[in-house]
């Protein structure tokens, strides 16, 4: 049997693994939420060393820590658990009872038991460094958790701003490059009107513009935290001094405009500013959703469907039809947007369900938040990586649709009125528009070419045509 070190918490005693950093309260939640199968996720874990360090250097300047030794090694180890060094220690299933104490405490025993190390004394030696006494101090998991919480959803903020930017910009690279490819516009899948390739990336450029406007504005919603208010908001149990500096440090840390809530009660009870955010995030997966089925239908065929895209290949596409090429990035774009849709409504649904004083589903909004930050800037970043910069236009398609079908009939209404255009498009079967409009003397050449141009197309309202 593997060597052991024996705890105890108010429940009794229990055998922990000798080279573990955690303890005995890490231990019983290991055996009692055995759920999701996969711990608190990193960002968080990270969130939490600053929110430690924090705490620990205003308690440290407020004279709390006597001891150097023991500051300066507690210290180090909140500074390894904000690089990612102890990430492998924070074992708790990401779902949990208890609002998220599991993960407190856990964090709280890594770091008690790596400043001990530090200390070159023995793992469990709690009274030398203690998770509660010590580690933390002057908190409690009802402010800790949400504070870290914000930290980390406000750096995958930022990182998915990023990616929705970059995938705009992917846009409007190509609506430049597809400004003279005219094609057919499709109502409700109906041939329709004309318009450019360059019009449709540019519409999808500046709905992604729209999204990345209101994660950015998201920000503010996410800077307000309520550390310092410790069990419900009344800051039980903490002088005075630390609640109105603890912000403070951590703003400092952290580099992030964070503001210590005007109502700490009300900010340990609500969670609905996490729901407004995620309502943001919901609105992005829409976004590329209805981006990643137009990519999929546009590119449809190659020859039996519209074929007026051309993604690039992936992989094959099939262990049974040779040569087939899928859509396979627009796909799993589309996937990781319904599963962030549905983490809208995990989170939506845990933020309602708030008792009292204190929201004991925390973890669960918190992994959700937090795994849609990353579905998303994940799909943005293939969608742009593998998809949209290598798209092109099948110019030919484009323009055998626009003169051999009827959508350019409403680009002659300057020229020819709508009962003359109704009739030419009686007469026109099996012909193409363009062919029997020259053969029957409704239009020359020129004047149809000039009135499905690029220019004539792209332009807003219409110019008087030339007789």
């Amino acid at each position: 049997m593997s060597a052991t070190r024996r705890e105890k918490d108010t429940l009794g005693e229990l055998a922990v693994p000798a080279g573990a950093r955690h303890g005995v309260h890490t231990a019983r939640a290991l055996e009692n939420f055995p759920l999701l199968g996969r711990a608190v996720h990193p960002a968080l874990i990270r969130a939490f060393g600053a929110v430690k360090l924090a705490a620990l250097r205003t308690n440290r300047n407020l004279g709390f820590f006597p001891d150097p030794a023991r500051a300066d090694a507690l210290e180090r180890a909140c500074r390894e658990l904000m690089d990612g060094l102890l990430d492998a220690d924070i074992a708790v299933d990401a779902l949990q009872g208890g609002a998220g104490t599991s993960t407190n405490m856990n964090v709280n025993e890594v770091l008690a038991n790596r400043a001990l190390e530090l200390l070159g004394l023995p793992r469990g030696d709690y009274g030398t460094v203690s998770p509660l006494d010590h580690v933390n101090l002057h908190q409690s998991t009802n402010d800790t958790f949400p504070t870290a919480l914000r930290i980390a959803a406000i750096r995958g903020l930022r990182e998915l701003e990023r990616q929705v930017l970059a995938l705009q910009e992917a846009f409007q690279a190509q609506e430049k490059a597809m400004a003279h490819v005219v094609k057919v516009a499709r109502t409700e899948l109906q041939d329709a009107v004309l318009t450019t390739l360059g019009r449709s990336m540019g519409a999808y450029a500046e709905a992604l513009n729209r999204d990345r406007w209101r994660l950015a504005k998201a920000e503010e919603r996410l800077r307000v935290v309520n550390l310092g208010g410790t069990a419900i908001g009344t800051g039980l149990a903490a002088p005075t001094d630390y609640i109105f500096r603890v912000v403070d440090e951590l703003r400092e840390l952290t580099g992030m405009g964070l503001a210590r809530a005007e109502n700490l009660v009300e900010a340990t009870q609500n969670l609905d500013a996490l729901v407004e955010v995620s309502g943001l995030l919901k609105a992005l997966a829409t976004t590329l959703i209805k981006i990643s089925t137009d990519l999929r239908v546009l590119s449809s065929g190659p020859e039996a469907g519209l074929g007026e895209l051309r993604l690039p290949p992936r992989q094959a596409g099939s262990s049974i039809m040779p040569g087939k090429v899928n859509p396979v990035i627009p796909e799993a774009a589309t996937q990781a947007a319904i599963l962030a849709i549905a983490h809208d409504q995990a989170l939506s649904t845990a933020a309602a369900m708030g008792s009292l004083e204190l929201n004991p589903f925390l973890p669960l909004a918190a992994h959700s938040l937090l795994e849609s930050f990353d579905l998303l800037a994940r799909a943005c970043g293939i969608l742009r990586a593998h998809c949209v910069e290598g798209m092109t236009a099948d110019e030919d398609r484009c323009r055998s649709q626009v003169v051999n079908g009827t959508a350019a009939a409403t680009a002659l209404l300057p020229l020819l009125g709508y009962e003359r255009v109704s009739d030419l498009v009686a007469r026109a079967a099996g012909r193409g528009l363009r062919a029997a409009g020259i053969e029957e003397g409704f239009f020359t050449a020129a004047q149809f070419d000039e009135l499905t141009s690029p220019e004539a197309v792209g332009r807003l309202g219409f110019r008087k045509p030339r007789p």
